[in-house]
């Protein structure tokens, strides 16, 4: 596409252009400006921002009937006898969310098979990290709640949110060591793996044994087709669906689907690139046909990992469109005194508060110390102790996985009081959080770009 700073005057256009590259003043002060803001990095963070703000003006308004009315509406599908019942808010929770753990699932599977996983020595530090910072968040939480009527929520604070941890970071653009941002990268994702375990394993009520049956056929129908060596997308988009739906009438949270289906993409190319890359140079000796341009799409398709060309494809959808939706139909909670005096006093509230900004710092900088200091690992290159503790305390923003386990952790007497409380523990530590690993990070970050 044209880059000038006047594409409607590209002679690449056979009449007009579209109505982005247009000169329509809408196209030009707000179109093509959106689109360079939802490219940079943070830009995926601050829509979950102003979403989460929304939603708590929104809940919080004259209006605030309509928000649980909007998303509590009753959606359902009817295949003849079989039935779909959900609100609108669990079809955004069990069923979109699956498409944001499917992409964390091939992130997982891409550092496992060419990223930092794949070298035992550079995984040990951020995967020590990852372990460190969920266990001393849950083992804070249960020592506010053992006993307490909230002690079914101990999974809440171990998790770190993708998006706004390495937004933050971004903010310092080549300050922060390149392998600083791999670091967290790793880290979160290793987490998110935990906080799926701990969805399968802890938060999955009333199992059914011929719908988990089905479920493991279907995957083990995915495993096989990848084993015959299979890369057409609408069969695995069917299997896809298919395994998500028997996994949500199982009784284990629907999302997990989408994460087995991530972890079974392919993160190798189906071509060898140096050879693709010959035989496109070769194609475009004598100037390209047709045919042979429909050819050259399909070297570049071919000789990219699935997992990186999908990750490119859904990422918009995930970070733009799912996110901010669940942000939207959850992060609202209608304010009260009564329910702020409440919360400021509830052991519940402040498990999640100090879980998520001291245990996520302590955790995750105390196993890293051990990992390094015993020789297994190694710190990041270019990065010392004080900035690691920053990216730390970073690691403690736990927004979208916290208040998704948020959703799945009470359910019964004062379940709406205590989901409530939690939720507001998940946005006061998620900010405190923010606010205190950027000061630090700030503060430790190089001056200057490291060579790393």
């Amino acid at each position: 596409m044209p880059t000038s700073p006047e594409p409607w005057k590209s002679p690449i256009w056979r009449s007009q252009p579209t109505f982005l590259y247009s000169r329509k003043p809408l196209a030009r002060y707000v179109g093509r400006p959106a689109a360079e803001f939802l490219k940079i990095e943070p830009a995926a963070g601050v829509v979950l921002v102003v979403c989460a703000v929304a939603a708590m003006l929104w809940a919080n308004s004259p209006w605030a009937a309509s928000y649980e009315g909007v998303w509590g509406l009753d959606v359902s599908i009817h295949v003849g006898g079989f039935e779909l019942h959900h609100s609108l808010r669990e079809w955004i929770n069990d069923g979109l969310m699956a498409v944001f753990f499917f992409v964390v699932g091939m992130e997982i599977k891409s550092e496992i098979v060419s990223g930092e996983l794949r070298q035992v020595r550079n995984a040990v530090a951020p995967v020590a990290g990852a372990v460190g910072g969920m266990a001393v968040p849950a083992l804070i939480f249960a020592a506010f709640n053992a006993g307490g009527p909230g002690a079914g929520g101990w999974g809440i604070p171990m998790a770190t949110d993708i998006a706004f941890a390495v937004g933050v970071l971004a903010l310092f653009g080549s300050r922060i060591p390149s392998a600083a941002k791999v670091f967290l990268l790793t880290l979160a994702i290793v987490d998110d793996l935990g906080a799926i375990a701990v969805i399968a394993v802890f938060y999955t009520d009333d199992l059914s044994m011929p719908w988990l049956a089905a479920a493991g056929v279907i995957l083990a129908v995915a495993i096989g087709l990848r084993v015959l060596n299979v890369w057409s997308g609408p069969v695995y988009l069917v299997v896809g669906v298919a395994l998500w739906l028997a996994t949500l009438e199982s009784g284990i949270h629907a999302t997990v689907a989408g994460v087995a289906m991530g972890l079974i993409i392919s993160a190798k190319p189906l071509l060898d690139p140096d050879a693709a890359h010959a035989k496109a140079q070769e194609l475009a000796k004598q100037g390209l046909t047709v045919e042979e341009t429909e050819q050259l799409v399909r070297l570049t398709r071919d000789a990219q990992p699935p997992t990186h060309r999908l990750q490119h494809e859904h990422h918009p959808f995930s970070s733009f469109v799912v996110l901010p939706l669940f942000a939207l139909a959850n992060a609202g909670v209608a304010l009260s005194g009564d329910l702020l005096a409440t919360a400021a006093t509830s052991a519940l509230t402040l498990g999640i508060v100090v879980g998520l900004v001291a245990g996520k710092t302590i955790g995750i900088t105390a196993a890293t110390w051990i990992a390094v200091k015993t020789g297994a690992g190694r710190l990041p290159e270019g990065t010392g102790w004080p900035l690691l503790t920053g990216i730390a305390a970073v690691a403690g923003i736990g927004f979208t996985v916290a208040l998704f386990i948020t959703e799945l952790a009470f359910h019964s007497g004062d379940a709406a009081l205590l989901t409530d409380e939690a939720k507001i523990g998940v946005l006061v530590g998620s900010v405190a959080a923010a606010l205190i690993g950027a000061a630090i990070v700030a503060t430790t970050a190089p001056r200057r770009r490291s060579d790393a």
